[in-house]
Parts: C-alpha cells; sequence; structure tokens
C-alpha cells in the first residue's frame, strides 16, 4: 500500500454518491478546497461516531472553505440509508471496486481479530484546489477526527 502525501496530485475520480448522481473531483475543486475522508463501512459504530462529528462542524468546515466528501466500497443505496438515518449532510460516494482507494493507497492488508484480510484504511486527504494534497490526515480517533482537522485548518 503506497499512500499519497502532501505534496503529490490528488488523481481526479468520478464516483456515484448517495443519490446514484456522478461526483466529479476537480468540479469540487472549482469551488473550494475538499476533504476526501475513505471510511471502511457505512453504519457501523466508529464510522456513523466519525460521520456525525463531521456533520456536527460542517458550519466550521464551510467557513474555513472546506467541502466534505467520504468515501467508503458501499453501494449507494446504502450509503443513501446512512446519510438519511444519521442526518449526513455532505456527500458520501461509493467507491465499490476500490478503485479510488487504490489511487489514494488506502486499500490494502489489514488485520482484525488475528485475521488478514484487504480492506479500506481511514484516512483523510485535504486537498487545494489546484489538486495538490495540503495535508494527509492519519492520526486520529474517530471520535476526534473533526477536531484534527479544525485544529489544522486554523493552524
Amino acid at each position: 500500500m503506497q499512500t499519497l502525501t502532501a505534496g503529490q496530485i490528488a488523481p481526479d475520480f468520478t464516483l456515484p454518491d448517495q443519490q446514484q448522481q456522478p461526483v466529479n473531483l476537480s468540479a469540487l475543486l472549482k469551488q473550494q478546497r475538499v476533504l476526501v475522508y475513505f471510511y471502511p463501512k457505512a453504519m457501523t459504530p466508529g464510522c456513523t461516531v466519525q460521520a456525525c462529528a463531521l456533520r456536527d462542524s460542517m458550519a466550521e468546515l464551510e467557513q474555513l472553505g472546506v467541502k466534505v466528501v467520504g468515501i467508503s466500497t458501499d453501494a449507494p443505496t446504502r450509503l443513501a440509508k446512512f446519510a438519511e438515518r444519521d442526518q449526513l449532510n455532505f456527500t458520501l460516494l461509493g467507491d465499490e471496486y476500490h478503485q479510488v482507494a487504490e489511487a489514494f493507497g488506502v486499500w490494502g492488508l489489514k488485520k482484525f481479530m488475528g485475521k488478514e484480510y484487504d480492506g479500506l484504511h481511514r484516512l483523510s486527504f485535504l486537498i487545494n484546489q489546484d489538486g495538490s494534497i495540503a495535508k494527509v490526515f492519519d492520526k486520529f480517533k474517530t471520535k476526534d477526527h473533526h477536531e484534527v482537522v479544525l485544529s489544522y485548518l486554523k493552524g
């Protein structure tokens, strides 16, 4: 797993959102910086805590000029249920074949309860409007992810 680092150009992508509409990274970047956060599975405890904290921080993130996009390998129908259940106020994208996750270097070997398998690693990328990666967030707990991001944005 070769994770992208700050300074590199983020790969452009188009993925379906929770309404099954295509969302393109370069189109989003024309408006503002984008926080692309990868999470393993919609509606699981840790992913829900992380998503709800981002939801509750959305006004502050928007004031700082950042749009949030969550990516998992879930199908858009599951993402729609997740967004509705938890009243999420940002875009969720389905990367069912993990092509975008692989391009960002967040798909790879994981270990859980003694088992090894390939899966999505929980990392976030702050992407500048020129497409360059400003910051990779890889050291956080699900409950304080939003605080780590906000702290960085506030400098």
